[in-house]
């Protein structure tokens, strides 16, 4: 099924500024336990929305979601308000923090520690990094060390308060939240602004993409440089690993995502961004495809795409080909919901949408496979004293 546009958000009226703004979403995230959503809506302003939208969130602007059916039906609202986090700069990146609210009886790492439950990060114009309590609105932490835009944040996907930032000083900075926000390490290799990082699932390995045409994967334990992976065209944008860390992408301004084997650094597949029917577009103007951003799906047989060509674009692992894509205007980034069924997508001029997403049930065999290279890496995998197609299976060499 294409993707059917749920729900549009849009900025409400510009504050002025004497200086230029900027109204564009470059970010958009969902809290690991899907409670919440976060939007940089520009204008230096961050919304903190509870998931399911409510109607007060959606307003008169669109207050229903449309089916398949063609029946509207109305969004529920949870018991939390939604708050406006005043960041005082441009807002490029945003992450949650990996650990979830406690439930009763639980003990959570990070409440633990003495910190908050859970926390968003927010990546600002003039290089710091403000950490803000989500249930209370309230600011943390302020981080400073980068000397330029904080481009993208990741967090440790593993309950540890340990965050990554990008920037366009060129470096990556690592960040420990249990110890006041110290600066623990910088990472510096990029001779070109970082625009994205992204933390594997087993919290192994971290990928850097900045403007050059290769991805730089570091070691999460050593904080030093594992590789760099070379194949693309142009400079490199976005990067995500899949759910079990044994897949990489790579998205890049060459209008190809590059699906890779981290461990090994092989290619395993390209998918390019070709020109689909002229139809889709009213004007007779040609776009390029220069890719904004990609991410896995949160079961990782899938991928979401956008690109300049104003399509979002699904892909399954099995095709080269896309499965399903709708029309969008001017997209920037693109975040699966943790838990499937949707998909959020910033727009340049502050918009953001909300798309369904195909809902499959995993077969045994990828079922399986996911949960061997949880803990198992490609090397281990190979040997293994199983078949050989078993071992290409369990490394994604068949699909």
């Amino acid at each position: 099924d294409e993707p059917v546009l749920l729900a549009e958000l849009k900025p409400g009226r510009p504050q002025r500024y004497d200086w230029k703004s900027s109204c564009e979403t470059w970010s958009v995230a969902f809290s690991p336990d899907g409670a919440w959503f976060a939007w940089s809506q520009g204008h230096c302003v961050v919304k903190l929305i509870p998931w399911p939208l409510g109607e007060a969130e959606l307003g008169c602007k669109t207050s229903e979601r449309k089916s398949r059916g063609g029946k509207a039906e109305t969004l529920s609202c949870g018991a939390a308000k939604e708050k406006t986090l005043e960041c005082g700069q441009i807002v490029w990146g945003l992450a949650f923090s990996a650990w979830p609210a406690a439930e009763d009886g639980d003990t959570d790492p990070a409440c633990a520690m003495g910190l908050p439950c859970l926390v968003l990060a927010t990546g600002l114009n003039d290089g710091q990094i403000k950490v803000w309590e989500v249930q209370t609105g309230h600011l943390l932490f302020s981080l400073l060390g980068h000397q330029d835009v904080v481009r993208d944040l990741s967090f440790a996907p593993n309950g540890s308060p340990i965050l990554v930032s990008a920037s366009r000083d060129k470096t990556l900075r690592v960040w420990d939240l249990s110890r006041d926000g110290r600066q623990v390490q910088v990472l510096s290799g990029h001779v070109q602004w970082v625009y994205c990082c992204s933390i594997s699932p087993d919290c192994s390995m971290l990928c850097s993409a900045a403007g050059e045409k290769s991805a730089l994967l570091w070691s999460m334990r050593s904080y030093t440089l594992i590789r760099r992976l070379e194949g693309h065209q142009s400079s490199v944008v976005s990067c995500d690993f899949s759910p079990d860390s044994a897949l990489l992408v790579t998205a890049s301004y060459d209008a190809c995502v590059i699906m890779w084997d981290p461990y090994t650094g092989e290619q395993l597949r390209t998918l390019r961004h070709v020109p689909l029917h002229s139809t889709l577009d009213s004007s007779s103007e040609i776009h390029t495809s220069s890719l904004r951003s990609v991410c896995f799906s949160p079961e990782g047989l899938y991928l979401a795409t956008v690109a300049d060509d104003r399509l979002l674009r699904i892909w399954a692992l099995e095709f080269r080909s896309p499965v399903a894509f709708a029309p969008m205007t001017n997209g920037l980034c693109c975040m699966y919901f943790p838990h499937g069924g949707f998909i959020a997508t910033g727009t340049r001029d502050g918009h953001v949408q909300f798309w369904t997403a195909p809902r499959v049930l995993s077969s045994l065999k990828h079922l399986c496979r996911k949960a061997l290279r949880t803990f198992l890496t490609t090397y281990q995998v190979l040997a293994l004293p199983i078949p050989r197609k078993l071992k290409e299976f369990l490394t994604y060499r068949t699909f």
